[in-house]
């Protein structure tokens, strides 16, 4: 089969998502496994000499191919998930997986690696060379290539049962959100519901031919509920559900038992525990943190509740005066974990005089994505333009990244929730910056939101509107996508995100969600939907007083997930009689000030750390936010002198130092060298108001 008939193995240009079908699925990876067995094959034996362009290059040829065809599969799975394509998708993933492993475990290539190490060569080789070397040695002891035969076995079983496990759980919380329905025939039980949120309901219900309204577990149908519904019943029960959807307590909700991810997080932990003690190391923890900048699991826990131990003094105040005000205010005498988020939005607009709906009027999405462009453009010289390429949904868009006229990157932009996608917002790469024979091959990157689709009112179509919390997200994912997209380096293994250790990786993220509350971009980037003013700056020195609003509450909480996730890996003993339900709930009497209720089944929805790469690494939002803010702050510093904080100069040092380097060098050197020096934690709590 060829790259005419089949369009997973036609790597000529862009993937061809216009043709791609569950199909071609089969029949191109198993060419493209065979293809680099063969390669394979050839590299395992004796050479005279090993070098970079006999033995490496060529792997990397090889590999790359298959990686960018599965990761095409892979993506569409997530975005336009179908039963035929998810069934192609579980029929391939155990030789995928199969494929991975054997090459971890291998030792002949593992020995030309410490050859090549060890050659004339290295010495002459290129820092970013160096370290894709030093990076394979690491990853091939991680792999098990020095493990005894009947225990590479072992390891192969264990990887391939942990890959379908953790899909499986990705697919019951989709399953699981897709399969739920609160229809509502009565508008009056909508009260207090902003008017966009209604009429997507309106919709929604109209589209299943019912009456009334419809919501879902998708975050732009169900959050609102919870922050603006005046019915508590109702918002007890939408939060109900999403608290046990992929539960035991979840079939209450749903038609399928199946969808309980009990037993697969379990089994997840199980098969976890299990890898690292065959690799030698005490627990998973340890094996997680091997690639990364934190040095221990109790380094990672110390930082942990140091951190809760300056919020929580904050998170207390935070609480307090939300359950005197719903007391006063909303006649509500205890304060349920389903009224949270409306006391919260409730005292927001008493105490700032301002609601996150009338914010969200002056955010049309046309307006928002010119004003992201305008920051990206004037901080790193470069210009962003409309492109063309097929794609898998009406609703994406696709574009080009150019400085001085010659492309750097391109990159789908899929912004809408709908069924049969994967929650949350994301960036994957689709492509890869690396040099080849024909030149410099661009990177391209997939950004993937959840966000309210626009609507019809009156026959009139309306642009989508964001909160600022979603224009938030949305810069958060673009800043990843540079860090992937404006890469200056040309060898694939650390080029982009590749080789950037993993908690570091949020850093570029987190730094561009900061622009957001700068009036310099935010007049730019707003015009309200039925006027065209832009935001008013009353309005956002309001948003700005309310920047930190229960940000005690919000650190705490991010800090009970991130050392729920460390204790699950380092601590705790999944074959012994501690439940997972045990674990989180001894975190939460630790570090929490809100305990969520008995029924709380949060954690088997968590895909970051059951079916993402979060796994004891979840710390990393944290950890990165103390490098993102000190970055962020070197700006702040510019702005002081210029009065602007889109200062190009520190945007082009920015982008030398951090974007450009990718995983090329350390991140710690690669902070140094933008900043001149360690980072310090204490613009993070300046910039959390968490300083006395």
């Amino acid at each position: 089969m060829n790259s005419a008939l089949n369009p997973l193995l036609d790597f000529s240009d862009l993937p061809r998502f216009d043709a791609v079908k569950p199909e071609h699925v089969t029949p191109a990876i198993a060419e493209l496994l065979d293809a680099n067995r063969a390669v394979v094959a050839v590299l395992e034996k004796p050479m005279d000499e090993v070098t970079w362009n006999n033995f490496v290059e060529p792997l990397e040829n090889s590999t790359e191919k298959l990686g960018r065809a599965w990761g095409i599969v892979g993506h569409l799975n997530a975005v336009v998930d179908t039963p035929e394509l998810r069934a192609a998708y579980n029929e391939n993933l155990p030789k995928v997986t199969e494929f991975w492993t054997e090459l971890g475990q291998n030792l002949a290539l593992f020995d030309k690696y410490k050859a090549l190490r060890a050659s004339a060569e290295y010495a002459s080789l290129s820092p970013a060379r160096k370290k894709i070397i030093e990076n394979a040695v690491r990853d091939f002891r991680l792999g098990g290539a020095e493990l005894p035969d009947d225990k590479k076995v072992r390891y192969a079983e264990i990887q391939e049962k942990h890959a379908a496990l953790t899909t499986r759980f990705s697919e019951n919380v989709l399953d699981a959100t897709n399969d739920y329905a609160l229809f509502v025939e009565d508008e009056t039980e909508l009260a207090g519901l902003p008017d966009d949120v209604k009429q997507a309901a309106r919709t929604a219900a109209e589209k299943d031919g019912k009456p009334g309204f419809k919501f879902t577990l998708h975050f732009p149908s169900y959050f609102p509920i919870l922050q603006y519904a005046d019915n508590r019943a109702l918002r007890e029960t939408i939060y109900r559900a999403n608290a046990t959807k992929a539960s035991e307590l979840g079939t209450v909700f749903s038609k399928f038992a199946e969808w309980d991810n009990t037993q697969n997080i379990v089994e997840i932990l199980k098969l976890r525990d299990e890898e690292a003690k065959l690799l030698d190391f005490r627990n998973f923890a340890e094996v997680s943190l091997v690639p990364k900048m934190a040095e221990t699991p109790q380094q990672v826990i110390d930082f942990l509740e140091d951190l809760a131990t300056r919020a929580r003094p904050f998170a207390e105040s935070d609480l307090a005066e939300l359950r005197t005000f719903a007391g006063k205010e909303l006649a509500l005498d205890t304060l349920e974990a389903w009224d949270m988020a409306y006391a919260a939005e409730k005292l927001r607009e008493q105490r700032y005089a301002f609601s996150e709906q009338e914010v969200k009027e002056y955010f049309p999405e046309p307006k928002v994505i010119d004003g992201l462009f305008r920051v990206i453009q004037t901080l790193f010289a470069v210009e962003i333009k409309p492109d063309n390429a097929p794609t898998w949904h009406k609703d994406v868009k696709f574009f080009r990244i150019e400085r001085n006229g010659q492309l750097v990157g391109q990159f789908y932009l899929d912004l809408y929730a709908r069924s049969g996608k994967r929650g949350g917002a994301w960036m994957d790469d689709a492509r890869g910056r690396r040099l080849t024979g024909k030149g410099v091959q661009t990177p391209v990157a997939y950004l993937t939101c959840n966000f309210s689709e626009p609507v019809v009112v009156n026959g009139k179509a309306k642009p989508a509107l964001f909160t600022h919390d979603e224009v938030i997200t949305l810069f958060h994912e673009f800043g990843h996508g540079l860090h992937h997209m404006l890469t200056q380096v040309d060898e694939l293994g650390v080029s982009g995100i590749s080789g950037v250790e993993w908690d570091a990786v949020e850093l570029p993220s987190q730094f561009m969600e900061n622009f957001c509350w700068e009036w310099d971009v935010l007049q730019h980037m707003t015009a309200h939907v039925d006027t065209g003013k832009p935001l008013p700056r009353e309005l956002f020195d309001k948003m700005i007083l309310a920047k930190n609003f229960q940000s005690g509450l919000q650190t705490l909480r991010q800090v009970e997930f991130a050392l729920f996730d460390m204790h699950l890996h380092y601590g705790h003993d999944p074959h012994g009689s501690e439940t997972v339900q045990d674990v989180l709930r001894d975190v939460r009497h630790q570090v929490a000030v809100v305990i969520p209720p008995e029924f709380n089944r949060f954690q088997h929805s968590f895909g970051h750390i059951f079916a993402g790469g979060y796994a004891a690494g979840y710390y990393s939002y944290k950890w990165a936010e103390v490098l993102s803010a000190d970055a962020y702050s070197a700006f702040e510093e510019a702005g002081t002198l210029s009065g602007n904080i889109l200062s190009a100069e520190t945007g082009e040092k920015f982008h030398r130092e951090i974007l450009g380097m990718g995983g090329s060098r350390p991140a710690l050197e690669s902070f140094k060298a933008f900043r001149g020096r360690e980072p310090s934690i204490d613009a993070l709590l300046r910039h959390s108001g968490m300083t006395s």
